[in-house]
């Protein structure tokens, strides 16, 4: 009969050390993964922030891209008139008078509307790619808090194992204890 109650501590024991241990090492699995999880993070706001970076150059290279379309048209606006005028004076007509300054004017005009909507359409598409650079700062930023939290998580679950296994342990002991003195026996016959 003794080598059974050992037997029955015994194997009691063996359960408890293998649950503990079990325990313990999801704890460490736990902190682990929210150590890699912060990393993938960090790695991801990165991303973005290079992202954010490039829609910045995006949005410089498009107000530059139309100040020199912009540029450019005037020139040929210019041209148009000066085409204008030389076909005016070919014909021998007074190019600073009447219908010929009304349709250089007119040139002058619609050429200066269309030099302003290039100018509007690049600050436009240059402003697309500073919102789209903010958003994407926003983005890398909840990615860092968000790794953060997931390692405080880690840690926590890490925690919570270790006091798991604390209780385990403790609900072994009282077990063993009950078994091996009886203690539960006493007090309730």
């Amino acid at each position: 009969m003794a080598w059974v109650t050992a037997l029955s501590l015994a194997a009691t024991a063996i359960g408890t050390a293998v649950s503990v241990a079990g325990q313990v090492k999801a704890g460490r699995a736990a902190k682990k993964a929210g150590e890699a999880e912060r990393r993938a993070s960090d790695s991801q706001a990165e991303l973005l922030d290079y992202n954010a970076a490039v829609a910045d150059l995006q949005a410089q290279d498009a107000i530059e891209r139309g100040t020199i379309d912009e540029q450019r048209f005037r020139q040929s606006i210019r041209a148009t008139i000066g085409a204008q005028r030389a076909g005016f004076a070919a014909s021998n007509i007074d190019v600073g008078y009447g219908s010929a300054v009304d349709v250089q004017a007119d040139a002058a005009f619609l050429g200066e509307l269309d030099a302003l909507t290039l100018r509007n359409n690049a600050a436009r598409e240059a402003w697309g790619y500073r919102v789209e650079a903010e958003d994407t700062r926003r983005r890398a930023e909840i990615a860092r808090r968000e790794g953060v939290m997931l390692e405080a998580a880690g840690r926590e679950r890490q925690s919570q194992a270790r006091l798991g296994a604390i209780g385990t342990i403790a609900g072994a002991t009282g077990s063993l204890l009950e078994q091996r003195y009886g203690f539960a026996r006493a007090g309730g016959e």
